[in-house]
């Protein structure tokens, strides 16, 4: 009998941030996925600007969409249970279940948890009783002595689900001995015997270099080091939240610049990869206006406080710098929160982002914006009013906007779980320069990606399949993981009798 109440859950956590859990769970799920066992991702908590919307019309973080993926599976709301995105230094929209419940403060946030960890519970039970094995992502680190109390992203989680856990460290950082032996000193005695092993990963040179350490870390801990996981040389996986500058292509090619700017609140940035990852594109992520040099064209992303990040562009001076590129003879495209800069309006009456109040936006659209309580949440589909080209994607945003730039729409679409009629979606000025819309996920089919490139002045266009492309990289990365992890300890791990 197992000293674990659900043995076949395994709980990944990470030394720090981005210490490489979303990956290892996206690899482990894989592995399992594709030697027939039916395995899930699991995050209790998650705190990130990058998601995804369900079947049901729920939101969850990307990362748990991206693990689903490997898995074989459509995203479900169970998967990430508690979601917050931030719209401030000290507070966050709460989704539960994949619906907002309301803004918090850190400190009224703190002292909900509690209530929130049986929601948590009830989403685990409920995929543990669907699959043979639930992997679980942690957050942060389980270390982070402030957040212990009510916690419920990481040991919190393990002592109320009682499951074995992992522990995860980037040696890339450096100290990764450190950062392994303080986490697990930092542990109580019950949180220290649910550790059934340590992973390092990204790990560059000859593995028998680090063996002395390896053993002198189980033999202070008793604890295993399960794997070292080596450095994946040009690995796109898409993000959890943080903006990964290395995710680019190597190809020394790129002909048309695309510069994104990144205001402080900017959202499901993982929009652009695509963009990255094409070889005939120079895609960069940008903060400070001093290093902008010209583009091609500026895209303008999502954001979860659409008038303060407005705001910031204006003192920046990204603003007037986006209206010379256009007189320049560039191209803009914004999506949702940056499709709704582009009008002449914001209004937030009921204070749903921020303050109550009205905010005069970029000007470049004839539209206004009012955002309210109600987000829209959805799956869509359709195709370009001129073309027929497909488009599919989802919708995340509070807000409605109206106005004469909607009577030229970029698309007709309909949710992808529906009969409902065509909806004009989208739209663009008069001189065809500036063009928004609310979909996520507009640049990852093939061939409306190469209509917008050839739009935003690429001449001679190179099909990119995106999706093919992340499969590969999926496929890639389980590959590596496999290597120096065999399928066989994996189900070790997780209690699982299944034959290789």
């Amino acid at each position: 009998m197992s000293e674990f109440k659900h043995p076949h859950t395994l709980m990944v956590q990470g030394t720090t941030s981005d210490a490489g859990k979303s990956i290892m769970v996206t690899a482990l799920g894989r592995i399992l996925a594709r030697k027939q066992v039916s395995v899930v991702p699991f995050k209790p908590q998650n705190m990130a600007l990058n998601s995804a919307v369900t079947a049901e019309g729920g939101e969850i973080g990307r990362a748990q969409a991206v693990q689903a993926e490997a898995c074989f599976l459509p995203p479900s709301v169970d998967m990430n249970p508690v979601l917050l995105k931030p719209n401030s230094d000290i507070g966050a929209q709460v989704i539960v279940h994949g619906k907002a419940i309301g803004n918090m403060k850190a400190t009224e946030y703190h002292n909900y948890k509690p209530e929130l960890l049986k929601e948590v519970l009830l989403s685990h039970d409920r995929l543990a009783h669907q699959y043979q094995a639930v992997l679980v992502e942690g957050a942060g680190s389980p270390a982070e002595i402030n957040l212990r109390e009510h916690d419920i992203a990481n040991m919190g989680f393990a002592e109320a689900a009682d499951c074995p856990v992992v522990i995860v460290a980037d040696i890339d950082r450096g100290g990764v001995f450190a950062h392994l032996l303080g986490t697990y000193e930092l542990l109580s005695d019950t949180e220290k015997a649910r550790v059934k092993g340590f992973i390092i990963n990204r790990f560059r040179g000859d593995v028998t270099l680090l063996e002395p350490g390896l053993d002198w870390l189980e033999e202070r801990t008793g604890v295993p080091v399960l794997a070292v996981i080596p450095y994946v040389m040009n690995l796109h996986i898409e993000a959890e939240d943080a903006i990964n500058q290395q995710q680019k292509h190597n190809d020394t090619y790129q002909q048309l610049k695309v510069v994104v700017p990144i205001y402080p609140r900017a959202s499901n940035h993982t929009d652009f990869d695509v963009l990255r990852m094409h070889p005939q594109v120079d895609c960069e992520f940008m903060r400070d206006l001093n290093d902008f040099k010209g583009a091609d064209l500026i895209v303008l992303p999502g954001s979860k406080n659409v008038r303060g990040d407005l705001a910031w562009l204006n003192e920046s001076g990204w603003a007037d710098a986006i209206r010379r590129h256009l007189r320049l003879g560039g191209k803009v495209i914004g999506v949702c929160g940056g499709y709704q800069m582009l009008g002449e309006w914001i209004h937030d009456p009921e204070a749903v982002e921020s303050a109550a109040g009205s905010s005069e936006g970029l000007g470049l659209l004839a539209m206004e914006t009012t955002l309210t309580g109600n987000k829209t949440l959805r799956n869509v589909c359709g195709e370009t009013k001129q073309g027929g080209l497909a488009v599919k994607g989802y919708e995340i945003h509070a807000g409605v906007s109206k106005g004469p730039a909607l009577e030229s729409p970029l698309f007709n679409i309909t949710p992808v779980e529906g009969d409902q009629n065509l909806m004009p979606e989208g739209s663009r000025n008069d001189e065809d320069t500036v063009i928004g819309s609310y979909i996520h996920g507009l640049f990852d089919e093939a061939a409306l990606l190469d209509h917008l490139l050839r739009w935003a002045g690429l001449d001679q266009v190179e099909q990119f399949d995106y999706a093919v492309f992340r499969e590969q990289q999926i496929e890639r990365l389980a590959d590596e993981v496999e290597a120096v992890l065999p399928f066989e300890r994996i189900c070790e791990l997780l209690s699982l009798e299944v034959s290789a």
